[in-house]
Formats: C-alpha cells, structure tokens, sequence
C-alpha cells in the first residue's frame, strides 16, 4: 500500500483570499490594522512564528479570536478558492494506485468543505485537520496518525507541501517529502516549480 498526504493550502488550492481577508477581520475587530496579503502568506508559514502572538499579540490563541476566525472564514472560505492549474489531473493521475489523504493546519470540517467546493474532496479517503490532533504541523502528530490508520510504513509514504512546517512534520516521521513553489512561500532553493515537476518526483519515489 502506497500512500500520499497533501498540505491543502498553499498546495492544492489557493485560498489566499480567505485566509488573509479572515486574519485581517480578526485584526479589525481586535484593533489591529491590516496587513498585507503576500506579508500575511509569508509569516503564516512560518515554523518558528508563534501566530496567535505574531498576528494577535496573544501567547495562545484566545476564544474570542476562534469565535472571530470561524465566523468570517465559515462565511467567505470559498469565495475566491481555486485548484492550482494541473491538480485536478494530477489527482485524477494517482487516485488509482495510491490513497490520498490531505494533512491540513485548517480546521478538517472546513477543508472538506473547500476540497469538495473545488471538486476534489471525494478523492482524499482522510482529511485530516489540526482539530483532529493535540499538535499540528511542524509535529509530526499528523503523519503517523494518518500512517497509522492505513498500518502504511513511512518508507511507503509521501508528503506533499508549500511550507517548511509540512518537511518538518515529514522529516520527523522519517517520510520523504516534496516542497512546493507555487503556494504562500516564496522558496529560494529546495522547492520545485511545477505540477508536472511534482508527478515525476512521486513516480520516482515509487518506481
């Protein structure tokens, strides 16, 4: 049994919209000013950013900010999302010979929500979001509880992310991972730039 986890933002579909006109609304109602979208992007994939301080000046997360966050993005998390150009085919690609699951720091109702909107999300057989985990990424709570729900050893697995959080959770549970181009970050070595890129890195791994 072969399988694959994908990040969802950033990798699968562009919600970039969402994801800072959300924090902004938080920022708003707090009384923050904005900040910029590509500047938002950037710091959210950051490992080593704290982002309840870094956005919200809070060590952790406050109820108020989660009752904010969830209102706004349970409303507008699918204006403006769309699939990367060649992710459809891609998935259509793998979905026979191997499971896909996605391993998302979203919350997992709202990233089916989103994969379903895009029409992709009845190809991942786990979706799995930090809600569903005492850690998200960088831990790497995530890979071996997907790991462990298939009993697929991590030399039979990969994972698929924009983000340095999505290697590290990888690299922990000694699966080998593939880093992305096309999402929030703007990676200046290591990453590839293409979908077709990312189809051969997966054949390759599981020649």
């Amino acid at each position: 049994m072969r399988l694959i986890m994908f990040d969802m933002d950033g990798t699968l579909i562009d919600s970039g919209f969402a994801i800072t006109n959300t924090i902004n609304y938080v920022r708003e109602n707090l009384g923050f000013e904005k900040l910029e979208k590509d500047y938002i992007l950037e710091k959210v994939n950051e490992p080593h950013i704290n982002s309840s301080d870094f956005f919200y000046g809070t060590k952790e997360f406050t109820q108020q900010q989660t009752d904010l966050f969830g209102e706004y993005y349970n409303e507008h998390c699918l204006t403006d999302l769309v699939l990367y150009d060649g992710i459809a085919k891609l998935i259509d690609d793998l979905k026979g010979d191997f499971i896909l699951t996605v391993a998302t720091n979203a919350n997992s109702q709202y990233a089916k929500k989103m994969l379903d909107h895009v029409g992709i999300g009845s190809n991942f057989t786990t979706i799995l979001g930090y809600d569903s985990v005492t850690k998200p990424k960088p831990h790497p709570e995530m890979v071996h509880k997907i790991l462990n729900e298939y009993n697929v050893s991590n030399t039979n697995a990969q994972m698929i992310g924009d983000s340095h959080k999505d290697i590290l959770a990888a690299n922990s549970a000694g699966v080998d991972s593939v880093l992305v181009n096309w999402g929030f970050s703007n990676h200046e070595e290591g990453a590839i730039e293409t979908v077709q890129e990312l189809e051969e890195k997966i054949k390759n791994k599981f020649r």
